[in-house]
This record gives C-alpha cells, sequence and structure tokens, in this order.
C-alpha cells in the first residue's frame, strides 16, 4: 500500500497587536505596497509597514489610490490595497471602487472607521463607509472585534479574488491597538486560486455547435486576458478557422497581429470586427460579459447578430444570459473552459482544413478599415487633427508598451487605434466611464510591470482631475508617460451639444493652463506639441528619457468622435413659451 506524501503545515497561534496581525497577513498575501494618504486612524499599522517590507505610497487625491491598484491588479493578476483616514479619505475612493468594481478587478479597501466609543455621536470624521461602500463592491467585511482581524481580512482577499472584485474591509479605529492571540495563515489554506472548466454537458453541446456553425465568430474579453488563455484562445479559432473579435475596450485579448484577429467591437471599435460579427450564425464568448454599452450598434451599424446561438463562457454565473440571450452558458475559467472545449472540437472535428474564405474575408474587412482609418487621421486639422496624433502614436509604441485611457472623446477613439499582440498591456476606464482613470492608473501599471514602457492617453478635461498625481509620479520615481490631448473642452459631450442642441455650448469649454509648465513645476519633464510631425518623435523621447514626463499636445476641437451615447438622447421639445426658441422645431 503506498503512501501519500502531504507537506504539513503546522499552525501555531501568536501572541501580537491588531496592527501586526494585519500587516502580516497583508504580507502572506504577497503585498509589496499600499497606496493611500497617511491619517491618524491607522497610524500603529503604518508603523509597521517599513519593517515589513511593504511600501507606502502617498498619493494627492484618495481617488487616484483605487485606480492605481485597479491597474496594478490588472497588469500584475494581484489584487491590490488601499487606504485611507476614516470619513472623508475613504468616501473619496467611491468613485475609483466603482469603477474597480465594475471593471472586476479584485481590490481590498482597508478602510478604518469611527472608534467604537464615539459611534453614533456624530463625530469628527464619523462616517457609515460600509453602507456607503455596499453598492459598488463585491462584500463589506467589517470586524466586529480585535481578535477577528486576521479573519476578516482573509475574508476579504478570499471574496476579491473569487468573485473579481474590491471588498471593503471596515475596522474601528481603536481596534488597531491591543494584544490578540491569532494564526497568521497562507493564502492556499483560506482561499482557491484554481478555477473549473464548467461541465461537460454544456462544452459538449458548446463543441458540436461549433463544428458545424456555418460563420462562427470569437468574442475574448477580459476573462481570457485574467487567465492567461490567449493561446487556447488561438487553438480554437485556427484549428475552425474563426475570425476573432475583441470586447470594447479589451484590445489585447487577442493578437491583433492574427490573421483571424478583426478588432475590437463596441463604441468607437472596428468596422471589420462589426461587419464579421453581423453574419455570424454561432458567436463564442469567452471572458465578456457581454455588456450592454459594449455592443451597442456604432458607426449606424446594428452588428450584434439577433438570431445567432450564442455560447457565453463565464466565471460568474451572474454574468451568463444577462444582456443577450444564449444557447449554451458555461461557467467556468475561460483557460480551463477553452482546453476543454478545443479537445472536444478536435475530437468532432479532427482534421478541420483552413476556410479559406474566412480568411479573406477578414484580411479584407481589416485592409478597409486600416485604410479608413488613415484616411480620416491625414484631413487637416488645426493645429492637429486628433486622430493624426492617435496615429502617429501608435506607430512608435514599442510592442510591450502598457497603454491605459480615460474616458472622453480622444481617448475613446484611441480605441480605433490601439493594436496590441501581448495581453495585460491594454487598461481602460470601461463601462463606468469616469474621468480622471487613466493616468494613476498608469502609475499602478508600471509599479507591477516596471520593464514595460507606459502611456496614458488623456483629455485635457479628465487630465484637470489626475494631473496632480505628477507629484506622486515624481517623488515616488514613476516614469510614466502621460499623453494629453488639449482640445479645450468637454469634447465628448460638446458633440452631443452639436447633434443635439444646435451648437449651443453649456460647460463644454474649459480654460486650460500650459500643462507642460505646470508639470514642470511639479519637478517633471513637459513638453508642448503643436505639430502632427513632432508626435511620434516626442513621444519616443519621453519613453528613452525614463522620467515622469507631460506631453500638451494640442488637438483640434471641431474634429469630434460620434456621440457617446446616441442611445440615449432625443432632440429637445420645449412646451412653456420662454423656452419655444429652444424646441428643434423652430430651428
Amino acid at each position: 500500500m503506498s503512501k501519500v506524501e502531504t507537506k504539513k503545515v503546522i499552525n501555531t497561534k501568536l501572541k501580537m497587536t491588531p496592527s501586526e496581525a494585519i500587516v502580516e497577513t497583508l504580507v502572506k498575501e504577497g503585498i509589496t505596497h499600499i497606496s493611500g494618504i497617511l491619517g491618524s486612524a491607522f497610524m500603529d499599522m503604518l508603523d509597521l509597514l517599513p519593517a515589513a517590507g511593504i511600501r507606502f505610497i502617498g498619493v494627492r487625491h484618495e481617488q487616484s489610490a483605487a485606480h492605481m491598484e485597479d491597474g496594478y491588479c490588472r497588469v500584475s493578476g494581484k489584487a491590490g490595497v488601499v487606504i485611507g483616514q476614516n470619513g472623508p479619505g475613504i468616501t473619496n475612493m467611491v468613485t475609483s471602487v466603482a469603477a474597480a468594481n465594475q471593471a472586476h478587478t479584485p481590490m481590498v479597501v482597508i478602510s478604518p472607521s469611527a472608534g467604537t466609543p464615539t459611534v453614533g455621536w456624530d463625530g469628527f470624521q464619523e462616517c457609515d463607509q460600509v453602507s456607503v461602500f455596499k453598492a459598488v463592491t463585491k462584500e463589506t467585511v467589517r470586524v466586529t472585534h480585535p481578535s477577528r482581524v486576521a479573519d476578516c481580512l482573509r475574508t476579504a482577499f478570499r471574496i476579491a479574488y473569487a468573485e473579481r472584485g474590491p471588498v471593503l474591509f471596515d475596522i474601528p479605529r481603536d481596534y488597531f491597538y491591543g494584544e490578540i492571540e491569532d494564526y497568521i495563515l497562507e493564502p492556499h489554506q483560506y482561499r482557491v486560486d484554481a478555477r473549473g472548466c464548467g461541465s461537460a454537458e454544456s462544452l459538449d453541446k458548446a463543441a458540436e455547435l461549433l463544428a458545424n456553425a456555418e460563420y462562427p465568430v470569437i468574442i475574448s474579453g477580459r476573462g481570457t486576458v485574467d487567465s492567461d488563455g490567449i493561446e487556447e484562445v488561438k487553438a480554437i479559432a485556427e484549428h475552425l478557422t474563426i475570425p476573432a473579435a475583441v470586447s470594447y475596450m479589451h484590445n489585447d485579448a487577442f493578437p491583433a497581429d492574427h490573421p483571424l484577429a478583426v478588432g475590437p467591437i463596441g463604441y468607437m471599435g472596428s468596422k471589420a470586427a462589426m461587419h464579421t460579427l453581423k453574419k455570424a450564425d454561432v458567436v463564442l464568448a469567452i471572458g465578456t460579459r457581454l455588456s450592454v454599452f459594449g455592443t451597442l450598434p456604432c458607426y449606424d451599424i446594428d452588428y450584434f447578430p439577433k438570431n445567432a446561438k450564442i455560447i457565453q463562457i463565464d466565471i460568474n454565473p451572474r454574468n451568463l444570459a444577462r444582456t443577450h440571450p444564449i444557447e449554451v452558458g458555461i461557467i467556468g475559467d475561460a483557460r480551463e473552459a477553452s482546453k476543454e472545449l478545443l479537445k472536444r472540437i478536435k475530437n468532432l472535428a479532427p482534421n478541420a482544413s483552413k476556410n479559406k474564405q474566412r480568411l479573406a474575408e477578414a484580411a479584407e474587412l481589416k485592409q478597409q478599415w486600416e485604410k479608413e482609418l488613415v484616411d480620416l487621421a491625414m484631413v487637416e486639422g488645426s493645429p492637429i487633427n486628433p486622430r493624426r496624433a492617435l496615429l502617429e502614436l501608435t506607430k512608435v509604441l514599442p510592442e510591450n508598451t502598457i497603454v491605459t485611457t480615460d474616458i472622453g472623446n480622444v481617448s475613446s477613439t484611441a480605441n480605433a487605434y490601439l493594436k496590441f499582440n501581448k495581453p495585460r498591456k491594454h487598461i481602460a476606464a470601461l463601462t463606468f466611464g469616469n474621468t480622471g482613470f487613466a493616468y494613476p492608473t498608469a502609475l499602478g501599471a508600471k509599479l507591477a510591470n516596471p520593464d514595460c514602457p507606459v502611456v496614458a492617453i488623456v483629455g485635457d478635461g479628465a487630465w484637470g482631475m489626475s494631473l496632480h498625481e505628477v507629484s506622486t509620479a515624481v517623488e515616488e520615481n514613476i516614469p510614466v508617460v502621460a499623453c494629453v490631448f488639449n482640445n479645450g473642452a468637454w469634447c465628448a459631450e460638446k458633440k452631443n451639444q452639436v447633434d443635439f442642441y444646435n451648437n449651443r455650448f453649456v460647460g463644454a469649454d474649459i480654460q486650460n493652463p500650459d500643462f507642460a509648465e505646470v508639470a514642470k513645476s511639479m519637478g517633471a519633464v513637459g513638453v508642448r506639441v503643436e505639430r502632427p510631425e513632432d508626435v511620434g518623435p516626442a513621444i519616443q523621447k519621453a519613453i528613452q528619457s525614463n522620467m515622469p514626463t507631460v506631453l500638451d499636445i494640442q488637438v483640434d476641437g471641431t474634429q469630434l468622435a460620434p456621440p457617446f451615447r446616441k442611445d440615449a438622447l432625443k432632440m429637445p421639445t420645449r412646451l412653456l413659451p420662454k423656452y419655444a426658441h429652444l424646441d428643434y422645431r423652430n430651428w
């Protein structure tokens, strides 16, 4: 009778303070840094970080901290950790935590709260943070007793990874102090990272649908990237000659240089992808929730197929069939499910020959789209056509560059121009759509992968919400390049006022300082770019300098992308005589 050897883990209770229990749990989780702004509420824990080997990165606004950790996690795959003072410090993070929640980014928010002796007295900086964050996190974990701090923090990490999103770890500020006895466990003792592949029955049915499809199309999403499953998805595409699109703002979910790649769907995506998807009789959606916004018509192309049979693979059962009716739902890890699906496909169609027609169609559609993009970019602008600036940017970026994109007119237009051949390179604001996202997220991405150049694409409106973090980049020596597309307005909204409100601009125009000079005053490199031919060289020089750099790129504020929310706007009607001249019927 053979004996199976197992590694014996001996856990011993240790006498420690709650602060020590928290920090030691973070050490076991492999946390190397925490972002936030210092505060008296957690100073006892903060004091331990240098000795524990955990770097504290002090940002200039707490919203930036969670954006940083969002970027860090999307590049590294490891949950980020943020912290701030109870009350306003934590509530300042609501927007960025909500963004991470919609982006399915694991994160732990260490949330000191008012001390237990004063709760309910409306004390200094008191706020019911648990109630505030319930709607924008996967879970709120409240420490109910100092002896539970390590257990509750483990629970926070377990849920953050399991449900792919931020978790609030709320601890009264007086619970950092005292003496407790508890275990410090290894992560494998309280959470499981391995994911299943889905049910055999669902995989069988999906394989049969794909093997017999006339015109199958793949949509690869964030789950493919997070699971490191791109090679498996490629193998399915190649075996059956299936064109592959990527989901909205996940342009790194399938290599752009692959013959079967047709580009991104969604707002300002690829017409090649849209015309391809329109023909599909079977859609294999891998690691994507098929968001409503990410599948809306674009360029007046209603491309998402109404009668196609959809096979949807997602780790979260809540996302299956949530937005589009499906034929087969597979609850599983994108990589593991793709592996098993490929095995079944090869059994059903072992000698699948290359479908030359599909390859030729994909190549032709891409060629037409590329020509259109270049033609649009080469239209003269005053001073620079924003599309031309994006085109010049994409020409010079090294292949390993990580690009973060904000929300807004130019940032969203970048969706059409950005191409990636490697995963974890495109970090976008996604469907929460808040401005001020790209730059702090770029800082976190650089922390996660210091060897890759990191470039942030930001509009001037969004830059006004994030330029203060240039000081953080300088202080912490994080050499990120900010490409600020300066068109003097909130141009995504301005386009709505052009199309729906007869060019009546209210709140659209912005009076900006010289962003290059502002950057210099903060200790960074600042460069003003006013000619299209200077865009590429300026970006190359900025990357080579390995210094925090701000490029103030002057672009035309009249060359605008289609409205963001054409689906949600109507031509204005007015009923009171006072406003009759504003009624579109009287224009």
